[in-house]
């Protein structure tokens, strides 16, 4: 059984790695540990490279709270203005500590109420939960889930991108 450390407790991202792994290697058993390492980026990072740095730190980070793992996995979801509009995503990275696979969820704009909360230093989460009044949306369907009214949620839109970040483990000969 291989051992799979994600550096996370968000039960989303543990869930959504799971599918990810099931998806490509459905002979395979897995074990599942989320852990709590830091990202060393800010709590909402701002583009495309600080939250894929996140992303990085994460599995480097969970790497230090088990060293015998087979794999550690980091996602860590960010924003970027664009033309003044904010787009929301999500890098994943995953390392078995000789290889590393990276990718990158699908992007969707966020409305103007929601960005405008952004700007002024509000995690996304927390702009979701004010502008549509929940509580800890980002533990549930998150901002891609509201905004779909659930044709996606945050674990099956992550779980796409934990699926690519996997094709150098699928095809070592490759990479």
């Amino acid at each position: 059984m291989k051992k799979i450390i994600i550096a996370s407790k968000n039960p989303v991202k543990i869930e959504a790695v799971k599918l990810g792994f099931q998806k490509m290697f459905p002979t395979e058993n897995f074990k599942f540990e989320g852990v709590a390492p830091l990202s060393g980026i800010s709590d909402q990072p701002m583009n495309t490279k600080e939250t894929l740095f996140g992303a990085k730190n994460r599995v480097q980070n969970a790497y230090k709270f088990n060293k015998a793992a087979d794999f550690w996995v980091g996602i860590e979801g960010g924003v970027e203005e664009i033309y003044n509009e904010y787009e929301a995503f999500a890098w994943v990275v995953i390392s078995d500590n000789k290889k590393e696979g990276k990718a990158r969820t699908g992007t969707f704009f966020i409305p103007e109420k929601v960005a405008a909360l952004v700007k002024t230093g509000k995690e996304l989460g927390q702009a979701d939960d004010i502008v549509f009044g929940l509580v800890d949306s980002k533990l549930d369907n998150g901002a891609v889930g509201i905004l779909t009214r659930n044709a996606t949620d945050r674990t099956k839109y992550y779980s796409e991108a934990v699926v690519l970040a996997l094709i150098p483990f699928l095809n070592p000969e490759l990479y």
